[in-house]
């Protein structure tokens, strides 16, 4: 409930901050600690008499539930049922505490404050959280929510203005409305009107290229821009180095390609049949296979798909119709051969 976060953000860590550093603390140097460009903060006293207040809890409450799913009752809406609904919530009194390590950093001049909890806290929070993740429903997905400064409707300008005139409320600065806080949001425009535009510009240069067919590297453009200085350079690629092994020879951009499905045994014949002796498959971060494992002997008539998905964990799609694996080889000399990403299609 966004009623407790309220109290949190706004109220409770200002009140631990002041207990810890009073108005009139002072550094290890003996200068007061709350000087330019510090400012002392005041904590919230909430109220749904105060439509911002009601309007912050409001937005972050929405959002909140469109992220976990939760189906959003009409009345919600309502600022009159809403004030309702939270004046029945009940609070718990905050009292601050004794012996609080806080980090502080003399140039900040916010409240940017990272509390330090004992390990046995941390250790409540990883318990907790396990808890919670076994309550989950089967199937259970959060869903992102994507920022969208233009409507109106969506509550994402309502949020980040609450936030920002939350804080400047606890810190005596001057507060903005909505349309204000929208334009601070959207002042990217400039930046993708200028810099951004040119490099797609110069960009779509090259794949006009690319489409055409039949250039040669040294018709191709590196282009480097600085609209500071201003500076403009361009220069041509370097292509790419050739790696060559026996009667065969790629680049970092070539792919192997391998249909079918294949078995772990059949990969790693087809990787011999070209001098090839494989050390590790990896798909991400898991091993399919490591040469020096005693256990892989059992993975040689498996698919690669199900290695992928029994080992790995993947998560394969039903739009999905391959997945890609990196294979560390040595040749006949025992000398690495850093060879291209190879594809495996199952579908």
């Amino acid at each position: 409930m966004f009623s407790f976060r309220f109290e949190d953000y706004f109220a409770n860590r200002v009140k631990q901050l002041t207990f810890t550093f009073p108005e009139d603390a002072v550094n290890t140097s003996g200068a007061p600690f709350w000087s330019a460009p510090k400012r002392f903060p005041r904590p919230l006293q909430f109220s749904v008499e105060d439509q911002s207040h009601l309007n912050f809890v409001m937005a972050a409450s929405i959002l909140q539930a469109e992220t976990y799913g939760i189906p959003i009752p009409k009345w919600v809406k309502s600022h009159a049922k809403f004030a309702d609904a939270v004046s029945e919530v009940a609070v718990p009194d905050f009292e601050p505490k004794e012996g609080v390590k806080i980090v502080t950093d003399d140039k900040d001049t916010d409240m940017s404050t990272v509390f330090i909890d004992d390990s046995v806290v941390i250790n409540e929070l990883v318990n907790r959280l396990k808890l919670c993740y076994k309550n989950l429903p089967q199937g259970f997905r959060m869903n992102p929510i994507r920022f969208e400064k233009d409507d109106d409707t969506n509550y994402h300008m309502d949020l980040i203005a609450g936030l920002a005139n939350m804080r400047a409320r606890n810190y005596s600065i001057p507060e903005v409305d909505k349309l204000k806080a929208k334009f601070i949001a959207g002042r990217i425009i400039p930046a993708i009107a200028t810099t951004t535009a040119m490099a797609t510009g110069f960009v779509c240069l090259e794949l006009y290229k690319v489409l055409n067919g039949g250039h040669k590297v040294e018709d191709y453009r590196n282009t480097y821009v600085n609209l500071a200085t201003p500076l403009f350079s361009m220069a041509e690629p370097v292509p790419p180095k050739v790696i060559k092994h026996q009667d065969l020879s790629w680049t970092v951009w070539d792919r192997w390609i391998l249909r079918d499905d294949p078995t772990l045994g059949e990969l790693l014949q087809w990787l011999e049949s070209k001098g090839l002796k494989v050390f590790i498959i990896s798909f991400g971060s898991y091993f399919l296979y490591n040469r020096m494992g005693s256990s892989h002997g059992d993975r040689m008539d498996k698919k690669m798909v199900s290695l992928a998905k029994e080992v790995a964990k993947a998560d394969l799609p039903a739009y999905r119709r391959h997945f890609d694996v990196v294979v560390n080889c040595d040749d006949s000399d025992g000398n690495n051969v850093d060879i291209p990403q190879i594809s495996i299609y199952f579908r």
